[in-house]
């Protein structure tokens, strides 16, 4: 799945050159995670985005999720997240209310000091309070992610890098691949206070004349209780 996803980012139909608008985005997140027992993982958080080169709230949103682990590496995971999400635009402007929702199905192995991941999740956001024949419909993704992470011997920040891959699927719209998006980012472990992360995002829009990039820089912090 990594050289499906690499290769379909760096060959099919893209290009660093030529570009519709550039933007500078903001993602904050601060975050609890609960472990149940050695199988079951909750989740709750809360994030913060910004766009229009870290001047304007582009949305804001809880979510909850859970985790099952089936066995070593092998996950099935699932989410539901309400949004805030500002629309700035257009003669209607004003805040939104979304809901998503999203099915994952992941696998986590090590090779030397390398940790390999691959992810499958399916996607589903409905605008609330909008019906079909307003012309609102489920806007569905089906996305493929890869990622990898090196292990340095006694050193806390191990660099990640994560490529990911979007398929859209939307009655009356145009379907198929829409976007890529690669991370660069690291972790840091504080014992008994939690995890703060720490990452650049690049994306960019896929079959379109000049598809529009984003550079993201997001912050991270995450607080883990264990069931005794």
């Amino acid at each position: 799945m990594l050289k499906i996803v690499l290769f379909t980012v760096l060959c099919g139909n893209v290009s660093f050159g030529q570009s519709g608008d550039s933007d500078w985005g903001s993602w904050n997140t601060i975050g609890l995670e609960y472990e149940l027992d050695k199988k079951w993982t909750f989740s709750l958080e809360e994030q913060l985005r910004l766009k229009e080169d870290i001047s304007v709230v582009d949305e804001y949103f809880t979510q909850l999720s859970a985790e099952y682990k089936f066995f070593k590496g092998f996950k099935l995971a699932g989410g539901l997240r309400y949004i805030r999400q500002n629309d700035n635009q257009g003669n209607i402007q004003g805040y939104e209310n979304h809901l998503r929702y999203n099915i994952d199905v992941t696998y986590k192995h090590d090779i030397n000091n390398f940790t390999l991941g691959y992810r499958l999740r399916y996607q589903n956001k409905n605008e609330l309070g909008v019906s079909t024949s307003e012309g609102d419909y489920a806007n569905q993704n089906i996305r493929i992610k890869a990622s990898f992470e090196y292990n340095i011997k006694n050193w806390k920040l191990d660099p990640k890098f994560s490529a990911e891959l979007f398929n859209h699927f939307e009655k009356e719209d145009d379907n198929g691949f829409s976007k890529y998006r690669l991370t660069f980012g690291t972790d840091y472990k504080i014992k008994k206070f939690g995890k703060i992360g720490v990452f650049y995002r690049f994306e960019k829009e896929l079959n379109v004349d000049l598809p529009d990039v984003t550079n993201i820089i997001g912050l991270k912090y995450i607080y883990t209780i264990k069931n005794k």
